[in-house]
C-alpha cells in the first residue's frame, strides 16, 4: 500500500529506542488493555455504545486511546480496537457479546466455507485510519502501536464460533484436513496483512501481532500449521520499518519458534523469567513484559518488589543478549484493576 503519509520522528521516544536496540533515556512502559474497563472515564464514555460501534468510531477511538496517555503517562499508546475488527469489516457476520467474547454466526468448518471468505479492503477499515490520523495529531511525541490477531487466533474463533478453552474442532481440523486448515490460514494472513498495512499507512509507529491463544498449542503443532503464517504477516510488513512486537499468552514452550517469526520484540507472559525468555528466545531480539496482571490486587508493597524483580531480570537479560526491554504486564490489564496502581506503577518503573 503506497501512503502519502510522512510518518512521525520520535527520535527520542523511550518505547522506540528499547524496540530498536538503542539505548533509552528511561525504561519505558505501557500496558497490555491499557485503555478499557479499568478506567471509569472509558465506562461512562462507552455507556449504551457497543464494543464493534466504539471500534469504528474514529472520535471515540481517539479519546478511548487517548484516557491511558492522560492518566498514567505510560511511553506508547495502542490502537482501541479488537482483533475481530477486520473480520468484522470484510463482511464476516460476528458479534462482540459482553461477558463471552467474539461470536462467529456461521462458523467456518469446510473447505467450502474457505472458499466463502471475503478479504479486506483498506477502505473497509477507513474509521480505523481516521482514528490512527487524529492519534498521530494528538498524541505528540508519544509513539502509537498499532496492532492485529494472529492468523492463527482469529482461525480458531472462527472455527469454534466463539471463545474456547480447548480448541478441539481447530486442532481437529489442522490434523483431519490440513489443506483446509492452510487455505484457512492463507486466507486470515492476507486480512491481517490488510489491517495492518492500513494502520502502517495511516501513521502508527509500532505494530503488536497478537496470537493471543497459540499457547494451546504444542511446540510441534505451533511450528506445522501456525509459524509459516506469522512469518509471512512479518515479511509483509517489514518495509514499513517499524518496529514489530509478537505476543501470545501461555506461549513459554513457544518462545524460540515465535522468535522465528520474524518480530523485533518478543512479548513474555508471567510464567517464564526474562533471564529464561532471552535464551529460549535467542540474543537480537527485545522483549517486553512481564509483571502478573494479578499482582497488582495485592497492594502496592508486592508490585513494587515483583517489578524491581523484573526489572533487574530484564537487564540480566540485555547482559545475555536481549537488545532492549519494556516493562508491560504479562497479559492484559484486569477490568477491576485499581487505576491508581498503574499509574503509581509507571511512576517507579521510571525511577528504576
Amino acid at each position: 500500500m503506497v501512503s502519502t503519509y510522512t510518518r512521525r520522528r520520535l527520535t527520542d521516544a523511550p518505547f522506540l529506542a528499547a524496540a530498536t536496540g538503542a539505548t533509552p533515556s528511561r525504561r519505558p512502559v505501557w500496558f497490555m488493555r491499557q485503555a478499557g474497563r479499568s478506567l471509569p472515564e472509558y465506562r461512562e464514555l462507552r455507556k449504551g455504545i457497543g464494543m464493534l460501534e466504539s471500534c469504528f468510531d474514529p472520535e471515540l477511538v481517539c479519546e478511548i486511546t487517548m484516557q491511558p496517555i492522560r492518566r498514567h503517562g505510560v511511553d506508547a499508546a495502542i490502537l482501541f480496537s479488537d482483533i475481530v475488527v477486520p473480520l468484522k469489516a470484510a463482511g464476516i457476520d460476528l458479534d462482540i457479546v459482553p461477558g463471552v467474547g467474539p461470536v462467529i454466526a456461521s462458523p467456518v468448518r469446510t473447505e467450502a466455507d474457505v472458499r466463502a471468505l471475503p478479504r479486506l479492503r483498506p477502505e473497509e477499515v477507513g474509521a480505523v485510519t481516521s482514528g490512527v490520523r487524529l492519534l498521530t495529531d494528538a498524541l505528540g511525541d508519544t509513539p502509537l502501536i498499532g496492532f492485529a490477531g494472529a492468523p492463527f487466533t482469529l482461525a480458531s474463533y472462527l472455527v469454534e464460533g466463539g471463545p474456547s478453552k480447548q480448541h478441539e474442532r481447530t486442532k481437529a481440523m489442522m490434523h483431519a484436513d490440513p489443506k483446509t486448515w492452510h487455505a484457512l490460514l492463507g486466507t486470515l494472513t492476507d486480512i491481517t496483512i490488510a489491517f495492518l498495512q492500513a494502520q502502517l499507512a495511516a501513521g502508527v509507529d509500532a505494530v503488536q501481532l497478537f496470537d493471543s491463544w497459540a499457547g494451546a498449542l504444542s511446540l510441534a503443532d505451533y511450528r506445522e500449521f501456525v509459524l509459516p503464517h506469522s512469518e509471512r504477516v512479518f515479511a509483509e510488513i517489514a518495509d514499513a520499518g517499524v518496529p514489530r512486537i509478537h505476543f501470545g499468552v501461555g506461549t513459554g514452550e513457544l518462545l524460540g519458534a515465535m522468535g522465528e517469526a520474524g518480530a523485533d520484540v518478543v512479548g513474555v507472559d508471567w510464567r517464564v523469567p526474562l533471564t529464561e525468555a532471552v535464551r529460549r528466545v535467542g540474543a537480537g531480539k527485545g522483549l517486553q513484559g512481564n509483571l502478573d496482571p494479578a499482582i497488582l490486587f495485592a497492594g502496592f508493597d508486592a508490585v513494587e518488589a515483583e517489578a524491581r524483580r523484573i526489572v533487574a531480570e530484564a537487564d540480566e537479560a540485555i547482559t545475555l543478549g536481549a537488545t532492549g526491554h519494556i516493562f508491560n504486564l504479562g497479559h492484559g490489564v484486569l477490568p477491576d484493576t485499581d487505576p491508581g496502581v498503574l499509574t503509581a506503577l509507571v511512576e517507579l518503573v521510571h525511577s528504576l
